[in-house]
C-alpha cells in the first residue's frame, strides 16, 4: 500500500485521494497496453479505481500486476510529445496517451486519433500548437471537450461538446498561428 501514498505503513483505511486513484489509473491504462488486462477487465477495474474510497480499496486492483510498487507507468504517462516538422505523422490504434501530450505542427501534419488510446486517467490536457501547419484530432465520444486555446491567421474548430458525462475530460489548449487545428468527437462503436 506503499506505492499509492507517500506515507509509509499507512493504514488502508486511509481515505483515497485523486493523486492515489490517478496512479492506479496509469497502472492500469500501462496493463491494457501491453496486453497484461483484457479491455473489460480494464474497465472493470478503472470503475473500481475511481470509485474506490479508501486505500485498502486500491491495492486489490493493481496486486497482480508487475512492480506496482514503482511502477514506470506514472512517470512515462505524465507527458507526451509529438511533433511533425515538414512531414505528416498518423497516430491511431491502442497508444498510451499522457496526462499532459503536447501535439506540435510546423509546415506539416499531424493526425491523432484518441478514440483507442489509453488516457491515464479521468482529467487530459491537450496541447496543440500549429504554425503553417495542421492537426486533426479526434477525441472518444463520450469525451466532454473543453477548448482554453486561441488562433491567429488561422482555423480553429474544436467540438465535443459535453459528451455523456461518464468520459475523460479533455481539456483542449495551445494556439494555431497560420494553421489549422480541427478537434472532432469520434463516432460511438
Amino acid at each position: 500500500m506503499t506505492s499509492l501514498t507517500p506515507y509509509a505503513g499507512d493504514d488502508p483505511a486511509q481515505r483515497a485521494s485523486d493523486a492515489d486513484r490517478d496512479r492506479v489509473a496509469a497502472v492500469l491504462g500501462e496493463a491494457l497496453a501491453t496486453g497484461r488486462l483484457t479491455s473489460v477487465e480494464h474497465a472493470d477495474r478503472l470503475d473500481a479505481a475511481y470509485s474506490a474510497v479508501t486505500v485498502g480499496d486500491l491495492a486489490p486492483l493493481t496486486g497482480d500486476l508487475p512492480d506496482t510498487a514503482h511502477p514506470p507507468a506514472t512517470l512515462s504517462t505524465e507527458r507526451h510529445q509529438v511533433s511533425a516538422v515538414f512531414s505528416k505523422i498518423i497516430r491511431r490504434g491502442r497508444w498510451v496517451a499522457g496526462r499532459h501530450t503536447e501535439l506540435s505542427s510546423v509546415f506539416g501534419a499531424l493526425i491523432v486519433d484518441l478514440s483507442d488510446a489509453v488516457l491515464p486517467g479521468r482529467e487530459v490536457t491537450l496541447e496543440l500548437n500549429s504554425f503553417c501547419g495542421k492537426l486533426i484530432v479526434t477525441v472518444p465520444a463520450n469525451a466532454r471537450v473543453v477548448d482554453e486555446g486561441s488562433a491567429i491567421f488561422s482555423k480553429r474548430s474544436v467540438t465535443g461538446g459535453n459528451g455523456d458525462g461518464d468520459g475523460p475530460l479533455i481539456r483542449v489548449t495551445g494556439n494555431a498561428r497560420f494553421g489549422k487545428i480541427v478537434v472532432y468527437r469520434g463516432t460511438r462503436r
